[in-house]
């Protein structure tokens, strides 16, 4: 027996970076999040939002603020504490035609889920030898929030980019989270889309016309000459820290977001090294078999004749999470670390 596939082809308003205008509205991190599945619900009926407080009036961290009004409680679904239940009850829906999307306050809680998201999930179409697909989009919070100790500040994305068959995307700012989502909500792959705590209240420029912006092609934020810094999520505004510090010194960085790690755009971070011959990758995992392990596998892998210095990665620190403050801040990079890193690269 086959499953009838829903269309998922991109209308062609599919670009990758609109500048900000003078006028453009601005909104916060969350409200981009909110329009992408709002519009995305408006248009597929077999659309569904389920997790741990969604339906309230604010929602989690105020994501799903108001859905329920709109959508009503057979769309916009809370759950009770299970992720396993809520996890697997998506899947299934999934394989049947609808297209569920599945929040998880914290991508540490994603863990208790592992067998649903990790074993079934991403190996179904696979399995089944093309019959059952599982269109699904896990999304919420993933790494260190500020204070949440060792068991919830989970990085995920070293863990699970190493299964193949999902989709991870990672955005670093407003712009990026809405048009990355709508491009997750129409995949028919799994897609785990990984946000951060700390950036839902961040405020930038978002277009008011619809826009999707494809998976696996970076976006350069800043060019430079000297060195190329690559990095994803949270930690590019550490990147963009460091870069303008360093341009006052008088050198120049490349700094590439890579907006999605599975697909990962390698050909423009090759393409960054061979102008160069330095890079840094920046990556909130633990250093060991992390997304920066595999990105500078790759570096050397292919263009290994270009490089001036060795592949540098700055990492959080190989220890559990500290809840101390200021400990925190010293184990997540940070934009001295990058510093340093950037300057090793030239010798400095």
């Amino acid at each position: 027996m086959t499953t009838t596939m829903p269309d998922v082809a991109l209308p062609p308003v599919d670009f990758s970076y609109v500048p900000a205008r003078e006028g453009d509205r601005v909104i916060q991190f969350r409200e981009a999040l909110r329009e992408a599945m709002s519009e995305e619900m408006r248009r597929d009926q077999r659309m569904f939002l389920i997790g741990e407080e969604v339906a309230e009036y604010n929602g989690a961290y105020k994501v799903s603020q108001g859905m329920l009004d709109e959508f009503g409680p057979k769309r916009i679904i809370d759950s009770p504490i299970s992720e396993n239940g809520f996890a697997g009850l998506g899947i299934a829906a999934a394989m049947y035609g609808l297209r569920p999307i599945i929040e998880f306050m914290s991508w540490s809680f994603s863990l208790v889920a592992a067998d649903q998201i990790l074993n079934n999930a991403p190996k179904m179409l696979y399995m089944s030898g093309g019959q059952w697909g599982c269109p699904i989009v896990f999304r919420g919070n993933d790494g260190a929030g500020g204070q949440l100790g060792s068991t919830h500040s989970w990085c995920v994305e070293g863990l699970f980019s190493n299964v193949p068959g999902v989709k991870i995307a990672i955005p670093s700012n407003p712009y990026d989270a809405k048009g990355l989502l709508k491009t997750a909500l129409r995949d028919p792959d799994p897609v785990f889309f990984l946000e951060s705590e700390r950036m839902l209240g961040d405020k930038a420029h978002v277009p008011a016309e619809e826009y999707y912006i494809p998976f696996g092609l970076a976006h350069r934020h800043r060019e430079g000459s000297d060195c190329t810094l690559v990095s994803f999520g949270r930690p590019v505004h550490f990147c963009l820290d460091a870069a303008t510090e360093l341009a006052g010194e008088g050198i120049e960085c490349d700094v590439l977001d890579m907006r999605t790690i599975r697909p990962l755009d390698i050909d423009s971070i090759i393409a960054s090294v061979q102008k160069t011959g330095r890079v840094v990758v920046v990556d909130q995992s633990w250093p060991f078999a992390s997304v920066a392990s595999e990105v500078m596998a790759q570096i050397c892998e292919r263009c290994f004749d270009w490089l001036d210095h060795q592949p540098v990665r700055v990492n959080t620190a190989d220890v559990p999470t500290p809840y101390s403050k200021v400990l925190e801040a010293a184990y997540l990079p940070n934009k001295g670390r990058i510093i340093e890193a950037v300057k090793k690269t030239l010798g400095r």
